[in-house]
């Protein structure tokens, strides 16, 4: 909205469209050829090894010849959203509380299509985060009654949506 060309001078155009003359002059700085160099190779080592961390990515990418340390591994990384995936700690272990349901399929015989389903979600890793696969599958059949892929983590409504498509279809 601003116009060079207007004979009215900048700093009362900025006046009168209430808008900061520094934001004006502004021009934004891409990312440095070289980081985005190394991002792009953080991100190559990151699908291949995704348990590494940015110690681990550091060390590789001094032994491939980059000069990088640690703390900028560590910036690109969070810029990029990647982190390293790990079993994370005592995450079997159920806290004081924590109710025990019973298994109410120990004792029965599954021997018709219909009798048992079964949903889960799926966490696929990709480049940026994840994608969420949820199915619902008969148990009798091995069958797959719905699924569906998202990028976006809402798992009631995952589920309500799996059993809404399986039950009309």
């Amino acid at each position: 909205m601003i116009d060079r060309a207007n004979p009215l001078p900048i700093t009362q155009q900025c006046r009168i469209l209430e808008l900061g003359r520094s934001s004006v002059y502004y021009k934004p700085v891409l990312g440095a050829q070289r980081d985005l160099d190394l991002m792009r190779r953080i991100d190559e080592i990151h699908l291949r090894l995704p348990f590494y961390g940015s110690r681990r990515i550091r060390d590789q990418l001094q032994r491939e010849g980059y000069k990088v340390n640690r703390k900028k591994v560590q910036r690109l990384m969070h810029l990029m959203g990647i982190t390293a995936l790990y079993p994370k700690r005592r995450t079997s272990l159920p806290q004081k509380g924590h109710k025990i349901y019973p298994y109410l399929l120990r004792e029965l015989s599954i021997d018709r299509p219909n009798q048992v389903w079964a949903a889960d979600i799926c966490y696929i890793p990709m480049a940026r985060g994840f994608l969420y696969l949820v199915a619902v599958m008969d148990w009798y059949s091995r069958k797959v009654l719905a699924w569906r892929v998202s990028n976006t983590h809402w798992r009631g409504t995952f589920i309500r949506f799996a059993f809404s498509r399986s039950t009309s279809a």
